[in-house]
């Protein structure tokens, strides 16, 4: 699909999505006949209509998902009803390296093995390499052909032994203990740094103050004032691209994984049609169907507050998604979007080279912050200098 449905327009895609929302409880009292199968369905005329009451729906459903609530059908939200139509047992579970599985139903087997122990990384709804072995694990502790392939037996006998055990909550306990060791100084931390755009791609050109200036020019400066100050306390830093290229999410993704970073940090700038829509926001990896990567959450309202409180930049929240980056990364990454270029204010703040170098602070006080485990340890939001943040690396 290339086109993206909005109120107002007819297609029988906008019949199929209604009629599986209904499937899926997301719409109340719609009376047509549930079928997983709609691609089969003659649909009436009206049914094809995209009306004012299908676009709340689809904005519940995306913000149930981690996907942002736009109320139109595009290619991500499609991706994401199609996802959530699989429920466990409608279909044969298994690894298919470059052609991973993904669903809810992958998402109840990978909670199923994780409270058994079997599981200890990300509950994504990914059948990847990680599940495969898990679920080969199991079978080999349930003396049960070792296959991989998670069918109806797999099924029936997790679903029996899921019923008298139930486990922690293993990625957390696996985040916070990596934290902990990991130690409060950030000498050694790897950290990759993600200026969006590049390459052809500059996004918008926007006049500053020494005037023309493009998005990308924008980020890339954040990129590399962030980089400096991490460099000054030890860190090992990578930019994920280089200053002519635009990788495409998946690149950026494997470059952070390839070198093995601790954290991932991408940089953005966003837009409105609207010039009031303004503020800074930060995303992690989490929906309401999954688990929610807690040490980026930490991480993302730390970032938030330390750069609201150092800017003029008003608060828009920390949010967990499902976006193909914060997905792929194997490490806890934020994605911060620093304003917005539509905005009068927040262009003034993102052209200004000394409120990008307070922005650059923020970010690297926050995540010296989320090193800080205790409590009494942490400083005021707004306060620590990063002057005193190098005083302390130093201290040891």
């Amino acid at each position: 699909m290339s086109k993206v449905l909005r109120v107002g327009d007819r297609s029988p895609r906008v019949a199929e999505v209604r009629t599986t929302l209904a499937r899926l409880g997301v719409i109340e009292g719609y009376s047509r006949e549930m079928s997983a199968k709609t691609e089969s369905q003659k649909f009436h005329e009206e049914e094809t209509l995209f009306d004012e009451e299908l676009s709340l729906s689809i904005k519940s459903f995306q913000q149930a998902r981690g996907v942002v609530p736009s109320g139109l059908i595009d290619d991500l939200t499609l991706r994401a009803i199609r996802e959530a139509s699989y429920t466990l047992g409608t279909r044969v579970l298994a690894y298919q390296p470059g052609n991973q599985l993904v669903g809810d139903d992958v998402v109840e087997i990978q909670s199923h093995l994780q409270e058994l122990g079997f599981y200890a990384d990300r509950v994504d709804g990914h059948f990847g390499e990680l599940t495969h072995k898990a679920v080969m694990n199991y079978h080999l502790n349930y003396g049960m052909q070792v296959d991989g392939i998670c069918g109806p037996d797999t099924i029936r006998a997790l679903s029996r032994l899921g019923l008298r055990i139930k486990g922690g909550y293993a990625q957390a306990i696996r985040e916070r203990e990596r934290m902990r060791n990991a130690g409060p100084r950030l000498a050694g931390k790897r950290v990759v740094i993600d200026p969006a755009l590049g390459g052809s791609n500059k996004g918008q050109i926007v006049k500053g103050p020494y005037g023309e200036i493009s998005e990308e020019e924008i980020l890339w400066d954040l990129a590399t004032r962030l980089e400096g100050r991490m460099i000054a306390t030890g860190m090992e830093t990578i930019l994920s691209r280089p200053h002519m290229d635009d990788p495409s999410s998946r690149d950026r993704a494997s470059i952070a994984n390839a070198f093995g970073a601790d954290l991932m940090l991408s940089l953005h700038c966003d837009s409105y049609p609207n010039e009031k829509a303004n503020g800074v926001a930060s995303f992690y990896f989490g929906s309401e169907n999954g688990t929610n990567s807690l040490t980026g959450e930490t991480l993302s309202a730390y970032i938030q507050k330390e750069i609201v409180a150092r800017t003029p930049l008003n608060n828009c929240g920390s949010h967990a998604r499902t976006w193909d980056l914060l997905r792929l990364t194997r490490m806890p990454m934020v994605e911060v979007v620093t304003g917005y270029l539509t905005n009068p204010d927040d262009l003034a703040v993102l052209t200004d080279p000394q409120m990008r170098d307070h922005i650059a602070e923020a970010i690297v006080v926050a995540v010296k912050r989320l090193y800080l485990l205790d409590e009494e340890a942490q400083p005021k939001t707004g306060t620590f200098k990063f002057s005193e943040l190098l005083q302390s690396e130093q201290a040891g």
